[in-house]
């Protein structure tokens, strides 16, 4: 098969092998049936034993159909009930092929069709982007999308195998192979539909899951070179239906139930969606006056640009979703109020985890440290970089940011940091090894000018006269044993500390849950971290109130978010159905 570095016919290898006088006492052949005829063809003149398995011709296995006959020593056998394996020298190859062929043009012309289009490169096809030294200067889209010759090249690596590894690596289950098979059959709004069966953000999954560690990490491709780019893919399908569609979503037949979902972040978003389809008028419950969540606050314009999110908005509405916005359930009303006085038969709480982490250390509240989820959502969110916004942010220009921190959130700041004009450091105390931030937005923080300041942490943020930061003490670290999270644990090299110069902080340390739901509502149960409790269904301790997404997990992907506001949606109509 190639995998040894000898390329041809399996025919070629086994009788160079024979040739070169070594003895065997059998040789065993499955796979094709072209191949074991010609491989019993080959050691016919040898007289080695040659048995062949007729496996790949069953049909049920059982003996009911006879489908799997054939004529071995001038009888009629069959596969599954005499074999499937037989004396290769016995087995009349011409009937059994022609037996074989007899559907061939109606379950092998597709398989023949890609085959034909295949591309076998061993490296995807690269990611068209902003040059680094100009993309570092303004918040347009970094990576600009591939072209539909690109996008043909790449579906065309597509193996289509049978088990489908990639399928089951989404957490959404998308069915990867199939909307690829539309690409390459230039189908590009039947490529979107089938995406668009099993997830409700194709334009936004296609930008920022980490399919590197789900669907592409599974893809038999990567084994030996890159794994198909499903991701690429699946953002060129979403960008070409969102430039040539016009037919409005359809609105499904109302099924008389009433649902509240608690934020329109991806888990809400995705719950609301699924629910509409089924007929479910849904109200949205945003706290914030866009909906969208921390596609909208949290993930800056240029990896997501913010129309995309309001597409995917418009697009719910248009299915008859309803979206308050400015309503923070909690404050403004209540999850009892929502169900006792305002008919609402279930709810799903999908607030996220907006609850900012600190270190706890001397200096964090000088003028100049931002949490990550502050400085983001100033920027993000009201567009404090541009001139004419309302919401003000430290000049950074010329001047020297810390980020603290090594996850996707740490770059999105540190990121949005150089674009502001700033000199940016990311602390972190691991090693490059270890951030945990995706490769590529790795790369592209490096390209950008980000510095990398790892096995580091800091231990105070020292102030001026006027309390603005103006350094921070760090100390450095070296790798120990593996922690719990299997990682090796940083440990302080004592004596080490240092000061670095730098006139503001970004804290990127992770976020919780906000308690401000739970407590608000009665007889909700929640984890010591915060996280509200559910079962495999996605049940709270309240009858009726389900929950899902980061405000269950803490921080965590858009694309597992998603998947728990699929489960919500099809565990309330479970509920409902059976009331």
């Amino acid at each position: 098969d190639g995998s040894y570095g000898q390329k041809g016919l399996v025919t070629e290898a086994l009788k160079q092998l024979l040739d070169e006088g070594n003895q065997y006492d059998e040789i065993f052949a499955i796979g094709p049936m072209v191949m074991m005829k010609f491989v019993c063809k080959t050691t016919a003149p040898y007289g080695v034993p040659t048995t062949v398995s007729m496996s790949p011709i069953m049909i049920d296995g059982t003996g009911m159909c006879g489908g799997c006959r054939l004529t071995v020593g001038g009888e009629t056998k069959f596969a599954c009930v005499d074999g499937p394996d037989f004396d290769g020298q016995q087995v009349d190859w011409d009937l059994a092929v022609k037996r074989n062929q007899m559907y061939h043009e109606r379950t092998v012309g597709y398989s023949i069709h890609l085959q034909q289009n295949r591309n076998m490169r061993l490296d995807k096809n690269g990611m068209p982007s902003q040059d680094p030294n100009v993309r570092n200067k303004n918040f347009l889209e970094v990576a600009l999308g591939y072209t539909e010759e690109q996008a043909l090249d790449e579906a065309a690596r597509c193996l289509h195998c049978k088990n489908h590894p990639c399928v089951d690596g989404c957490p959404v289950n998308v069915r990867i192979p199939e909307f690829i098979a539309k690409i390459v059959e230039r189908d590009y709004e039947g490529a979107y539909q089938v995406i668009h069966q099993t997830s409700s953000l194709p334009a936004v999954c296609g930008r920022v899951c980490p399919q590197e560690s789900q669907c592409e990490m599974h893809c038999v491709r990567g084994k030996k070179g890159d794994p198909v780019g499903i991701g690429r893919l699946e953002r060129f399908v979403a960008d070409w239906h969102n430039a040539h569609s016009t037919e409005a979503p359809e609105k499904p037949q109302p099924n008389g139930h009433k649902v509240a979902v608690v934020g329109s972040g991806p888990a809400g978003l995705t719950c609301a969606g699924d629910l509409a389809k089924k007929g479910y008028e849904v109200t949205v419950f945003e706290a914030l006056h866009l909906a969208g969540g921390v596609l909208v606050y949290g993930i800056p314009e240029f990896r997501l640009p913010k129309s995309i999110v309001q597409k995917e908005v418009d697009g719910l509405k248009a299915m008859g979703v309803k979206v308050e916005t400015n309503t923070v359930v909690g404050r403004t009303i209540t999850i009892d109020e929502l169900m006792e006085e305002n008919g609402f038969e279930a709810v799903f709480v999908g607030s996220g985890a907006g609850l900012p982490m600190f270190m706890h250390i001397p200096g964090e509240n000088l003028k100049g440290v931002y949490s990550a989820n502050e400085f983001l959502t100033r920027i993000n969110l009201m567009k404090a970089y541009r001139p004419d916004s309302d919401t003000p942010i430290m000049d950074l220009k010329g001047k020297k940011v810390a980020v603290v921190g090594g996850g996707n959130v740490a770059m999105d700041a540190a990121r949005c940091s150089k674009r502001l004009g700033a000199d940016v450091y990311v602390v972190y105390r691991r090693g490059m090894e270890e951030l945990p931030a995706r490769h590529e937005e790795v790369e592209h923080a490096i390209e950008e000018g980000v510095i990398f300041k790892t096995l580091n942490n800091p231990v105070q943020i020292n102030g001026d006269e006027q309390d603005c930061v103006k350094s921070m003490t760090c100390i450095e670290m070296e790798l120990g044993e593996p922690d719990a999270s299997g990682r090796r644990r940083p440990v302080e090299k004592k004596g080490s500390e240092f000061e670095l110069p730098v006139d503001a902080v970004i804290m990127s340390l992770g976020t919780t849950p906000n308690p401000l739901i739970k407590s608000t509502t009665k007889g909700l149960e929640v984890n010591k971290k915060g996280g509200i409790i559910v079962n495999e269904d996605g049940l709270t301790s309240r009858q009726g109130v389900y929950a899902g997404g980061d405000a269950v997990t803490g921080a965590a992907t858009v694309i597992l978010a998603m998947g728990a506001g699929k489960l919500g949606a099809q565990s309330i109509d479970e509920y409902l159905s059976n009331k």
